[in-house]
């Protein structure tokens, strides 16, 4: 019977062990913002355009396709990161942790015409 007990209280550690694992492996999610080669900028997550993300950890991967452009993001509470520089052309991957709010990205030479917006919940 103590067999019987210690091999139940070893699957259960073992199951809660699983479960952590799976927990903390959970994958970052991923989007990809494009600017250019012409005056546009767009940012999508799985083929389709971001309107909504949730809070927490998100890997962008910006796909800078021209030297005269560049990837800004402003954020709530005075948020702002720029992913990718004007003479930058090239791929670039940037983890970066959102809190909730609007957001806006946007190529600051050309702000007023190449811009979008998601809101983070």
């Amino acid at each position: 019977m103590r067999k019987g007990i210690a091999v139940a209280a070893l699957t259960a550690a073992a199951l809660v062990a699983l479960v952590l694992v799976s927990v903390s492996m959970a994958a970052t999610p991923k989007v990809t913002g494009t600017v250019g080669p012409a005056y546009t900028i767009t940012l999508k997550a799985s083929g389709k355009k971001v309107t909504t993300l949730k809070a927490g950890k998100v890997a962008f991967t910006i796909n800078d396709k021209a030297s005269i452009h560049n990837f800004s993001l402003d954020g709530p509470n005075g948020f702002e990161k720029t992913l990718t520089t004007v003479p930058f052309k090239g791929t670039k991957t940037v983890t970066l942790t959102l809190k909730a709010g609007k957001y806006k990205f946007y190529c600051e030479p050309h702000e007023s015409t190449m811009f979008g917006r998601f809101t983070v919940k």
